[in-house]
């Protein structure tokens, strides 16, 4: 079996399209087309659906999907190991939250890839689960809480939520210190986030808030919050920036404590972990290391 007509299957795959896959690998339509073809002769199988409007994995290309994977690692170490100062190579896809991935990994990856010219950086950041498998994604960096699946988990960071405003907020409406004075507050809330989770105790309570701004942007919710509309419940590598500047203050209630969370690094159940994976994850620990000290 040709690797590289398997690397050509998984392009088509996650761009859902030959005319795509074709611009993202630098060759003809004509080309993906032919070595598609000589794949799935190989095989004995039609991977794909194809019309002239749409491109889907058939059951068989559903089936292939895992191992043609695997394959293309296992190649990758097999390189890498016989090959190790050729650093990181290939296209790294990282999925991130949008305030965490403008804040946190914007800024390292110029220098990521002057320090591997031959790797390649496709992010995309999104406050919505990315289902790694499907979408072809390396891995995912996730600040939700983390729930049983077939993904391999990594905590790279506490995250602990947080209550936040603006200083000129606070000036004008007081600062609360329990749970019945915020329920009087103009609270910020994101989509699906209506109940914020605070505990008492050991016990969970959440409770139900309501203001005049609901939205399904955290960058919206941090924007309105520096100026000065209410009260949100973020995380802390969300503001962390802010915290230190002073344009935000967090609030602590007397009666009530908040969920805590974690940053996780989520991978696909992999066989070896490829070198822009390694590389990608180094330097975002150090990035959280260092503004963490």
């Amino acid at each position: 079996m040709n690797i590289s007509d398997v690397s050509i299957f998984l392009v088509i795959a996650s761009s859902g399209s030959l005319s795509r896959a074709a611009r993202q690998l630098g060759i003809s339509n004509v080309m993906v087309s032919r070595r598609l073809s000589a794949l799935e002769k190989k095989l004995a199988a039609r991977l794909f659906h194809r019309t002239t409007r749409s491109l889907s994995l058939t059951a068989e290309g559903e089936a292939f999907l895992p191992y043609a994977r695997s394959l293309l690692e296992i190649t990758e170490a097999a390189e890498a190991a016989l090959t190790p100062a050729a650093g990181a190579t290939g296209t790294l896809r990282v999925t991130a939250p949008v305030v965490f991935g403008q804040s946190h990994i914007n800024p390292f990856i110029p220098e990521l890839l002057k320090q591997h010219p031959a790797m390649r950086v496709d992010l995309v950041f999104t406050d919505s689960i990315v289902d790694l498998v499907s979408q072809g994604m390396d891995l995912a960096i996730r600040v939700a809480p983390m729930k049983s699946s077939g993904l391999v988990a990594r905590k790279l960071a506490d995250n602990p939520r947080l209550l936040c405003a603006a200083p000129q907020y606070l000036e004008r409406h007081g600062i609360p210190r329990s749970l019945e004075e915020l329920k009087s507050h103009e609270c910020l809330i994101l989509h699906g986030m209506e109940f914020w989770p605070f505990k008492k105790g050991v016990n969970l309570h959440p409770l139900r808030m309501s203001g005049r701004l609901y939205t399904s942007s955290l960058d919206t919710i941090l924007t309105a919050t520096l100026n000065g509309l209410g009260i949100a419940l973020m995380t802390y590598w969300d503001v962390r920036q802010q915290l230190v500047e002073g344009s935000l203050v967090e609030i602590q209630l007397e009666d009530a404590s908040l969920e805590e969370l974690a940053i996780w690094a989520v991978f696909p159940t992999r066989l070896f972990m490829p070198a822009r994976v390694s590389v990608f994850l180094k330097q975002l620990e150090i990035t959280l290391n260092s503004r963490n000290s």
